[in-house]
């Protein structure tokens, strides 16, 4: 429906616009590179884009109420992801196949976490999804494992009317 209401003048993914930059700017905070050890490269950045707003997006998923805000934080997401394709030098003929893997990757790494908070093994999710398979250090791996509980638990317990507003404890 997104493009549909875009068609007709009703652009609703600002209303997600908020709580995309908050979850952007929780996963540019320094921790996730220094103490987690995320590598500070273009993947790097996507794979914590990609898991703080999987945190999110699974907490929107728990209610009704979330459905419509997961949808535009995902449209947020393209819209945020395309141009910056661009910017690194990539043409037009490939952004929109680019953009098809990396919506593919994001919804990988949900059902990732979402069966890795389940089960107690989100840890095996975050060296599979965010390290691509090269496990970092023990330390690191559980600082970032412990964050995005946080993150998780926080979105849990913030209302969706509150986090579209951007609110991110």
């Amino acid at each position: 429906m997104g493009w549909i209401d875009r068609l007709l003048g009703r652009d609703t993914r600002d209303e997600a616009l908020p709580l995309y930059n908050a979850v952007v700017a929780r996963a540019r905070q320094p921790h996730w590179y220094v103490e987690g050890a995320v590598p500070d490269t273009l993947d790097g950045r996507f794979d914590t884009i990609a898991a703080v707003l999987s945190m999110v997006m699974l907490r929107l998923e728990t209610e009704p109420a979330g459905a419509q805000p997961a949808v535009h934080l995902a449209e947020r997401f393209v819209d945020d992801m395309d141009p910056q394709l661009r910017q690194i030098g990539i043409g037009d003929i490939v952004v929109g196949k680019q953009m098809g893997r990396m919506m593919a990757a994001l919804g990988g790494r949900l059902g990732a976490y979402r069966d890795g908070l389940a089960t107690g093994r989100l840890e095996e999710a975050l060296v599979r999804n965010l390290y691509r398979g090269t496990a970092p250090a023990p330390a690191a791996l559980a600082h970032v494992a412990a964050q995005l509980r946080a993150v998780h638990a926080a979105a849990t317990a913030t209302p969706v009317a509150q986090l579209e507003q951007g609110v991110l404890r």
